[in-house]
């Protein structure tokens, strides 16, 4: 297994991680024994990274995931985020909270699911409007100084608030959606965390599951899946993303490789800085997604990838509105 390090002062990980979410919660059709089965399998292949959250099924996630890796903590980097609170009344309302209070409660519940005395790497899941970043970083550092934390993380930020909070505390890690679809954080944050030393992890490397050519039709997604709210999966958006699909699979058949592959592949390509961290339940997409470490692109690849997947290529919002909103915007401006 190839590794990459993570940031310039950070943990060495495979240079695939894995994300958990889908496991537990947001995609149709919860397996927990071929879950387990999934990230064992991760392990057996050399998998060390392995991503998960708070709100992650309300808390079930992080369960599963300290339950089934506990056993093998000393072969594996742990990395969890806290800020996203669900309302336990309705899952679907939910809001941001990263005042020093929370940071420190959120923390001492997950190390309890893990099953852990220490996270790898925690991240602030999204920017609290009303907290001011020094603030929660550091609250987020005091965690560093008492043990509980190793690396500090932050979640879909912008360049200037990654700034203010590297003059806290160093950053290890910044993670963002990052895809032939989702090129955001090409506008100043990949800059940033190179000009810091931090290290990127693009989740939904994929475009949850659009890229890998095995969505064609709105109806193929399950009742309950989130993804029928997605603007990007929705009416003429769906269509035209779908004709983006299309020229994705004629170059995998040209490389020899599954759309899902080139997809990586691309990402993979982007810098030895970059750690993706594709999500699946289920071994077998994990083989074919560990399968991309073999495919090597060459710079006329990158080129034809390039005509037609330029940045902005997506038709639709990243997300539904409730949680467009908090994408990375400046947080509060220091006062004091």
């Amino acid at each position: 297994m190839e590794t990459r390090k993570l940031g310039r002062e950070g943990p060495s990980v495979s240079a695939l991680g894995l994300g958990c979410m889908g496991m537990s919660d947001f995609y149709s059709g919860r397996d927990d024994a071929e879950s387990e089965a999934t990230l064992l399998h991760a392990l057996e292949r050399g998998v060390t990274f392995f991503d998960t959250a708070d709100m992650y099924g309300s808390g079930t996630n992080e369960e599963l995931v300290g339950r089934v890796l506990r056993p093998h903590r000393a072969k594996v980097v742990l990395a969890t985020k806290f800020g996203i609170v669900r309302d336990p009344a309705d899952p679907q309302k939910r809001g941001i909270n990263g005042s020093p209070e929370y940071v420190k409660k959120a923390c001492e519940a997950s190390l309890r699911r893990l099953g852990v005395d220490v996270i790898d790497l925690y991240y602030l899941h999204r920017v609290d409007a009303n907290t001011l970043i020094e603030d929660t970083v550091g609250a987020m550092a005091e965690l560093v100084h008492e043990g509980k934390v190793r690396f500090l993380g932050l979640s879909e930020v912008d360049a200037p608030t990654l700034r203010r909070a590297y003059r806290i505390h160093p950053i290890t890690a910044v993670q963002s959606e990052y895809s032939l679809w989702s090129r955001e954080p090409e506008d100043g944050v990949l800059q940033a965390c190179r000009e810091l030393g931090v290290g990127f992890v693009p989740y939904s490397p994929l475009g949850r599951g659009f890229l890998t050519g095995q969505i064609k039709r709105f109806e193929d997604l399950a009742q309950d899946d989130y993804r029928r709210n997605s603007p990007r999966f929705q009416g003429d958006n769906f269509e035209r993303n779908l004709q983006l699909v299309t020229h994705i699979e004629r170059l995998a058949r040209a490389k020899g490789c599954t759309p899902a592959q080139l997809a990586l592949a691309w990402v993979l390509a982007r810098g030895k800085d970059l750690v993706p961290i594709p999500g699946t339940k289920r071994r077998k997409y994990l083989d074919e997604n560990l399968g991309a470490l073999d495919v090597k692109l060459t710079e006329k690849d990158l080129a034809d990838i390039e005509a037609i997947a330029p940045p902005g290529v997506a038709s639709g919002d990243r997300y539904p509105a409730s949680m467009q909103s908090t994408l990375p915007k400046s947080a509060p401006r220091p006062t004091r």
